[in-house]
């Protein structure tokens, strides 16, 4: 986390330097980046023989609790929109061109264009002895979107201000995050067969941190568990690089935040960015960090349930 807070830092850094000068083809750079995360991503999720033989039957309880854990999010970050709306993020003039939402259409192609990506992924773990994790190309690649999205804040001029009129109240996101996953996690568990309200809580309380809680899960609830709880926030994940921008839109900039659970520090920030705006960007990393932090405690507390 230290490496990634200091790459950002760096980006931001190389931004305020390069005030002045053109620096389009950084967004360009940032969608392609992210669609290599997403193949590499598809790698490793297709080079999993233990996720992959368990599509069929652990792939419904996941689902189940992938859907109401985000559907939860959503909603309570839409309440908490709906008593900071028009505070948020006080409009300056001669933005609104600089960071005009897409449209539903745009959004919509650009998502089945992730969708290639890690299908393309998929395909290729499943047949390529490829291992993204265990070299650290993943992480190398991650690093330099961290980076390009330092440098699109840092450049930036009018960023500080309005990160300064931010509403406080923003501070409370992670909480709603929490509190409407887990909600959203019991009301799944009576659709799950043979695992308990704990077990569906704590595959919940990854946040999207997939491969963190199921480790966690796997030592203290077995391997099945964790399977879900992989497939589970690999679902969180994915589903808010392709829905974030149509989040934003229908529901607010606060629900494209919250979908994104813990990764919004990292993976799914420059989506986040792009959907919500700029200001939000600070937003994001707050929420992501919190939620990151508190995913070891959490899982733990509810697989000791």
């Amino acid at each position: 986390m230290l490496v990634i807070f200091a790459v950002i830092i760096g980006g931001i850094a190389t931004g305020r330097l390069l005030i002045g000068r053109r620096l389009a083809f950084v967004q360009r750079l940032i969608t392609v980046i992210i669609w290599a995360l997403l193949f590499l991503l598809g790698v490793e999720v297709g080079g999993d023989p233990a996720v992959v033989g368990s599509l069929a039957t652990l792939g419904a309880a996941a689902l189940a609790i992938f859907a109401f854990s985000v559907a939860g999010s959503i909603f309570a970050a839409w309440l908490l929109w709906r008593r900071i709306r028009g505070r948020a993020v006080p409009g300056d003039d001669g933005e609104a061109d600089a960071e005009a939402p897409v449209s539903t259409w745009t959004a919509f192609c650009g998502s089945l264009v992730i969708v290639a990506f890690f299908v393309a992924g998929c395909v290729v773990g499943l047949f390529a002895p490829l291992d993204p994790a265990g070299s650290r190309i993943s992480a190398y690649v991650l690093y330099a979107l961290m980076f390009c999205v330092g440098i699109t804040l840092g450049n930036d001029r009018t960023l500080a201000g309005r990160v300064r009129r931010l509403d406080p109240r923003l501070a409370l996101l992670p909480l709603a995050t929490a509190v409407g996953t887990l909600a959203g996690a019991a009301l799944a568990a009576p659709l799950l067969a043979q695992w308990s309200l704990a077990d569906s809580l704590a595959v919940g309380a990854g946040f999207g941190y997939y491969s963190l809680s199921s480790i966690f899960i796997a030592d203290l609830r077995g391997a099945e568990l964790a399977t879900i709880a992989l497939l589970c926030n690999v679902m969180r994940e994915l589903f808010t690089l392709l829905a974030a921008p149509l989040v934003a839109r229908w529901c607010g900039p606060l629900a494209a935040v919250s979908i994104g659970g813990a990764t919004t520090f990292d993976t799914t920030l420059p989506i986040i960015t792009q959907a919500a705006g700029r200001p939000y960007a600070v937003v994001s990393v707050f929420h992501g960090c919190v939620l990151d932090f508190s995913v070891p405690f959490l899982v733990t507390l509810l697989c000791a349930l």
